[in-house]
């Protein structure tokens, strides 16, 4: 039996690795506009925040006035990256495949950005409409709501739920929700020798590849379930 009834998965930087494309697409589109920010401080300020949380933090810290079509020259410019250059994290599909328990995906992202995601490296199909955005919920991460509304609608309680993180943001999310949380620290904007999390931000542990998901918890598997 595994000691937990349901697996919560971010997307970005953890199924799908897709977020150095997102912070150097967000570098080149601010430079259009004059300011000049490197990728640490996009990984520092914005990883696993929403859209309008980043943008608004762009006009407090820097004074940019953003013009009213910079989302979509964003989201658009992304987009094309994606359709070009985005993969599923590695083994990723062989764990959804075998896990046994109940899972579900939630994400900062927008509906639209995640649908197309998900739906270009494969993993649609096995995730289906087990996906929970942070326009459903009134806070986004780092607040616990859209950990605790996904567990409420998958039917799990809080602690005997698993969340898989790679963002600080998100782990403070899933810590708030009372959850067990992994850090995820696989994906090409991080690594093994990622720098330790501050107090607030400290993970139940580490998760370096997804081959070894089954290895540290065998009772996820389908088998074992």
């Amino acid at each position: 039996m595994s000691e937990f009834d349901l697996v919560i998965f971010d997307c970005d930087g953890v199924l799908i690795d897709s977020e150095i494309i997102s912070a150097r697409m967000l570098v080149a589109e601010l430079m259009r506009l004059g300011l000049t920010i490197d990728l640490a401080y996009v990984e520092r300020n914005f990883l696993g925040r929403s859209y309008p949380v980043v943008m608004e933090t762009i006009r407090r810290e820097f004074g940019l006035d953003l013009p009213p079509d910079f989302e979509a020259q964003y989201r658009e410019a992304l987009l094309a990256a994606f359709q070009q250059e985005l993969k599923v994290v590695p083994h990723v599909h062989e764990v959804l495949s075998q896990i046994g328990v109940p899972f579900c995906v939630a994400t900062s992202s927008s509906p639209r950005r995640v649908e197309m995601s998900l739906s270009l490296v494969g993993l649609a199909p096995l995730i289906g409409d087990k996906v929970f955005t942070s326009t459903l919920v009134a806070r986004g991460k780092p607040a616990p709501d859209l950990f605790l509304h996904a567990a409420e609608k998958m039917g799990a309680t809080p602690e005997r739920t698993l969340v898989i993180e790679d963002s600080l943001t998100g782990i403070r999310a899933g810590l708030a929700a009372g959850m067990t949380v992994w850090r995820f620290v696989g994906g090409s904007h991080l690594g093994a020798t990622t720098p330790e999390e501050p107090q607030d931000a400290l993970p139940h542990r580490r998760l370096v590849s997804f081959a070894d998901f089954f290895q540290i918890a065998p009772g996820l598997g389908r088998q074992a379930a």
